[in-house]
């Protein structure tokens, strides 16, 4: 059985450095709060059965805003924030408490707010290190000369740089050590770790490393900021995809259509609930983005997946987009059968797919339509779906 696997993100800082206004976390990057940015990748991890944000005093309003723009199926796996403390080391601890108080054990990624350009692939090599050591960290080699100065600023040694690195995060620890560590470093009144990798030093266990990412940035100064917008500023460019799904009819009372339960004289034969609206949508988004079907995704081989809520196809698919710095611009449905009647439910329809792809209601259309009684759908076998999606993602570098 695979062990249970949580990411901490520590958002409780004020962020000084970084100049004055709202805690650097809660400002805007590209028109999102960073926290979103940096949360998207997280929640979007199927692997990541619990994600916990740690907060700063006052934050609770900063903080809902921040996560209401996320897609509502993926805030399912958030935790209620706790609050942090005084310092990054004693917030972390809070974290890990409060893991530990809901009987969590496993693996944790421990991973800063202010850093949101993680990636997918940053994640995936965190997982995979945090599964072969107690204390794994995201490095980089040093590129520049590093030098070691006295406290009036005069040389005192330059620092062979073969062996220095620096380090990032998400970093991956197995959970009891980390919450031993944080434990007795607190008991020992030992403080000023910089991170959590310097804590698992102090209490004698041996850090593995693995390769970082350079586009990882950290959040820190006013520049850091500028250099950000000017990433996400890349020119966009247009791609759409279409998607297409159908579904027959067997025994049942009901059907599902854009996340919208709809009282029928029939089901539909389906490994998950057999949403064909969402189903289609969800190809769509994915084939504009040239990223696979809904198929290679959530197999239906796959026994996790029998009866989803396809819910999670779509946000996942909306996700991945969010991901790679695009937004999507619109996405159009069309429903085609006989039964059920879809116009009394039309909006219902419209108003769930906005929610779930974290878009406005006028990014979204929905329409239906007969076959003119021919073909399968024109029998009542079953019923069809056909999606479009027009994204827009960054301009290969």
């Amino acid at each position: 059985m695979t062990p249970a696997v949580a990411a901490l993100i520590v958002a409780a800082g004020r962020g000084l450095r970084a100049g004055a206004g709202s805690p650097k976390q809660y400002r805007q990057l590209g028109g999102v709060p960073v926290l979103c940015r940096t949360l998207a990748p997280f929640l979007a991890e199927s692997r990541l059965g619990t994600v916990l944000v740690v907060t700063g005093a006052g934050d609770n309003d900063r903080y809902d805003d921040a996560i209401s723009r996320l897609p509502q199926s993926a805030r399912t796996r958030l935790l209620a924030p706790i609050e942090g403390g005084e310092t990054r080391q004693d917030s972390v601890r809070a974290g890990l408490e409060a893991l530990a108080a809901s009987g969590f054990t496993g693996t944790i990624l421990v991973h800063d707010a202010a850093r949101p350009f993680v990636s997918p692939a940053l994640i995936e090599r965190a997982l995979a290190a945090g599964a072969e050591s107690v204390a794994a960290i995201p490095a980089l080699a040093v590129t520049d000369t590093v030098k070691r100065v006295d406290a009036t600023g005069q040389i005192e040694e330059t620092l062979p740089r073969e062996q220095l690195v620096s380090v990032q995060t998400p970093q991956a620890f197995a959970f009891q050590p980390l919450l031993a560590a944080h434990r007795a470093a607190h008991a020992a009144g030992a403080a000023g770790f910089t991170d959590d990798s310097a804590i698992m030093e102090w209490a004698g266990h041996r850090v593995a490393t693995f390769a970082g990412d350079s586009m990882n940035l950290k959040l820190t100064y006013p520049g850091d900021f500028e250099l950000a917008e000017q990433r996400l500023a890349r020119p966009l460019v247009t791609r759409i995809g279409t998607g297409y799904d159908v579904h027959a009819f067997t025994e049942g009372d009901h059907v599902w259509l854009g996340g919208i339960r709809i009282p029928h004289s029939r089901g539909v034969t389906a490994h998950s609930d057999g949403d064909v609206a969402l189903h289609a949508l969800t190809d769509a988004v994915l084939g504009a983005l040239a990223d696979g079907d809904i198929g290679s995704h959530f197999p239906p081989s796959d026994p996790q997946w029998r009866g989803a809520s396809s819910d999670r196809f779509l946000a996942f698919a909306a996700n991945r987009v969010r991901q790679r710095g695009g937004q999507i611009d619109h996405l159009d449905l069309t429903i085609v059968c006989e039964g059920p009647k879809v116009g009394p439910h039309r909006d219902a329809i419209r108003a769930r797919i906005a929610e779930i792809a974290g878009l406005r209601l006028d990014q979204v259309g929905t329409k239906a339509t007969t076959s003119e009684r021919l073909g399968f759908t024109g029998r009542g076998e079953g019923l069809a779906a056909l999606a479009t999606a027009t994204i827009r993602l960054p301009e290969p570098e």
